[in-house]
């Protein structure tokens, strides 16, 4: 306890010297809370609109379905039994029928993606509703993305041409009824979505489905015929990018770390070449050689305590402010090209066990560059130390 209290005097007695160490410290304390915030932002605010958008609690795939495998679609489908549609009028479930087909906007060709979905659902936040509010059996909604890349307006018709599920091609007009605004890539960008009834009828696939995807209420993970797909295996792609990420940033945080505890090391190695009087008068006096390094240790550590403090004065408020009024980055990550869910204003999240982790790394590698200079004390001889020599 003496200890302590003789390093924060000395500590505050330092004047400048101290709060210049503190406000540096406070500086990369802030930045570090921030960085991380914003990730975990980003990460946690991207899965929810992936769930909400794309894959609520997880999926039930076709065995032979692969997504990252066009030519799997063809063969990707089965009917719906009476079990699993008794689950889809309880809105546990909602089945997605994929097909493939070439779109001709304005004369040119695009190959496409038409997703079958019940206008009923209401496990997606996909407007389908749309679909059934209109009188034209070939209803169709796309997203922004979507009606961008195609230059389609609501109330543009437009050629479509698919294959039945013997191979033989078809062709009509859909109308386009409503485009949404989704920042999930996978949903947007090359879809076309049709009511799961009509899409069934076109391709001669009554009551089947490619995919089933269940409500984030609904927690079964076996069905009969399907094969599972939980959050860890549809957003792998998404952990890694936070991941590399987070890596990237670490290189960041490393610096302004180290900037930081350099500061407080040059301070302590400077305080103890001034100070060896006033050593040798702790020793004389009967403090042993440990608790004059403990008093050393804990001025160095207290740097990192009051900017905590400092830090909290500042970053509290500017933490809520932007985790109440996000950052916008005045365009989405589609928008700017980058195939990755991400809105166009990202809103941090600070959580406890962020801050607590933070201020733990802070006061530990404080401590450690404070003691490390601070173990020349315990070889001083007192009466050399007495006249101001250094051993």
């Amino acid at each position: 306890m003496l200890a302590i209290k003789l390093a924060f005097k000395n500590l505050l007695g330092a004047g400048l010297r101290t709060w210049l160490n503190v406000i540096v410290l406070s500086f990369a304390f802030v930045l570090i809370i921030f960085y991380n915030g914003m990730i975990d932002g980003w990460n946690r605010q991207a899965r929810n609109d992936t769930q909400n958008w794309e894959i609520g609690s997880g999926q039930f795939w076709h065995p032979a379905y692969d997504r990252f495998d066009p030519y799997t679609i063809a063969e990707s489908n089965a009917v719906i039994s009476k079990d699993i549609q008794d689950l889809i009028d309880d809105d546990k479930l909602t089945p997605v029928l994929i097909r493939q087909a070439t779109l001709y906007p304005q004369g040119r060709l695009q190959s496409v993606l038409i997703k079958g979905v019940d206008p009923n659902q209401k496990v997606l936040e996909l407007p389908t509703a749309d679909i059934q509010n209109s009188q034209n059996k070939y209803a169709a909604i796309i997203g922004k993305q979507m009606a961008k890349s195609t230059k389609l307006n609501v109330g543009d018709k437009v050629l479509m041409r698919w294959r039945d599920k013997n191979g033989t091609f078809d062709a009509h007009e859909i109308e386009i009824v409503s485009i949404f605004k989704c920042d999930v890539p996978t949903v947007d960008n090359g879809n076309i979505y049709l009511d799961i009834k009509t899409l069934q009828d076109m391709t001669t696939l009554q009551d089947q489905a490619t995919m089933l995807v269940a409500h984030r209420e609904y927690e079964n993970t076996k069905l009969e015929g399907w094969e599972h797909k939980n959050l860890g295996f549809l957003l792998a792609e998404f952990d890694k990018i936070i991941e590399s990420k987070k890596g990237s940033g670490l290189i960041l945080q490393s610096i302004l770390l180290i900037l930081a505890m350099l500061a407080i090391f040059d301070t302590q190695v400077l305080s103890i070449f001034r100070r060896q009087k006033e050593i040798g008068t702790y020793i004389a006096l009967g403090l042993t050689r440990a608790k004059v390094v403990g008093i050393f240790t804990v001025e160095g550590a207290a740097h990192s305590i009051l900017a905590a403090i400092v830090g909290a004065i500042y970053g509290v408020p500017l933490f809520i402010y932007l985790s109440k009024n996000g950052i916008y980055y005045g365009t989405s990550a589609q928008d700017a090209g980058m195939n990755i869910p991400m809105a166009e204003t990202l809103y941090p999240y600070y959580s406890v066990g962020l801050v607590i982790t933070s201020i733990i790394i802070v006061v530990v590698a404080a401590t450690i560059v404070s003691y490390l200079p601070a173990r020349k004390i315990s070889k001083m001889k007192p009466t050399q130390a007495l006249k101001g020599k250094i051993q």
